[in-house]
């Protein structure tokens, strides 16, 4: 044929002829709900402390995480997620569990300003609160002690959901996490609080911004006994099946961008809803570029945030997610 183009090309370009059309038909929808703010609170500061690696994010203090929450509240986003940095640390982590730890407080100031205006997230971990930055307990040969960790994280969902946390989420990926959590919930009067699952998240190279900002890297060896390697897909489904087996109620992916193929396959694999994390490095990187003049900044962060969604994700976990929230209303 000369003169023209196959109707299947012109029907495609026909549809994408005008703004309103590619809204009209897109199959992807990115809405500010979708979206979770990560938030870093510190004990024992002033006001809040910028991360050099990840401009634009702070470590709060309560009060100026009261105020972030309301704006992330009037921007229309769907929840925070909370992470917190005593000030002091030990070897088992005791500020996680207690009534006057950073995001216990946090927690309870934010319940009392905004109800259940925002869902409320409890990052579970020990990390931030272990003197030796893994996320539990360690034998004296250095080797992370699974079981008696679990007796910790259970003591740590009590007091999160005391507290008044919507949403527990435990992010340690020790083998009968869940398991462990759903009944500690149970047995203190919590059936009705969710379990989020990090469910698949992998030992990346991506996490080197939020180390700082949480300020829990290991002071020896590294995490990769107990994350997921990257080279391996199914066996992010096996750890799904398990989590979601011992009572998770929703699942996550993490990082987010580099692990979009494991994103669809849990996506199609489950009946449950799934999240992904787009993390610090990811983040970071993304500035960088932007910073230097190298990517339009506002259209990168739209199109990595609408790329998880179209992977499958129906949440996504994000730095952006106030501002991303206000570009989309």
């Amino acid at each position: 044929m000369s003169g023209g183009s196959s109707p299947g090309f012109a029907r495609g370009r026909r549809l994408r002829s005008t703004p309103a059309l590619r809204r009209l038909t897109a199959q992807t929808r990115l809405a500010p709900a979708d979206l979770v703010l990560p938030v870093f609170v510190k004990e024992g500061i002033d006001e809040p402390q910028p991360i050099s690696s990840m401009p634009g994010v702070v470590q709060h203090t309560t009060d100026s995480l009261r105020k972030a929450a309301h704006e992330a509240a009037e921007a229309g986003i769907g929840g925070l997620i909370l992470f917190g940095i005593p000030s002091e640390k030990d070897a088992v982590g005791s500020q996680a569990d207690a009534a006057d730890g950073t995001v216990n407080v946090a927690l309870q100031q934010l319940r009392a300003d905004l109800g259940d205006e925002l869902v409320l997230m409890a990052d579970l971990c020990l990390c931030e609160y272990t003197d030796h930055g893994h996320c539990g307990l360690v034998t004296p040969a250095g080797v992370v002690d699974n079981d008696p960790t679990l007796d910790r994280y259970a003591a740590v969902a009590i007091a999160q959901a005391q507290a008044g946390a919507h949403v527990i989420a435990p992010s340690g990926m020790m083998d009968g996490q869940v398991a462990a959590i759903r009944r500690a919930l149970d047995g203190a009067a919590f059936q009705e609080t969710p379990i989020l699952a990090y469910a698949a998240k992998y030992a990346s190279g991506f996490y080197g911004p939020f180390r700082e900002a949480a300020e829990g890297a290991p002071q020896f060896g590294d995490r990769s006994t107990y994350q997921m390697d990257p080279p391996n897909a199914d066996e992010a489904l096996r750890e799904v099946a398990q989590d979601l087996a011992e009572g998770a109620d929703a699942v996550m992916v993490k990082p987010a961008l580099p692990y979009l193929d494991i994103v669809a396959r849990v996506a199609d694999a489950v009946d449950v809803p799934v999240s992904a994390y787009q993390v610090s490095g990811e983040y970071a990187m993304l500035e960088a570029a932007a910073a230097n003049g190298w990517v339009d900044r506002q259209r990168a962060v739209l199109e990595t945030l609408t790329a998880i969604r179209r992977a499958g994700a129906g949440t996504v976990l994000t730095y952006w997610a106030v501002e991303a929230a206000r570009w989309l209303r």
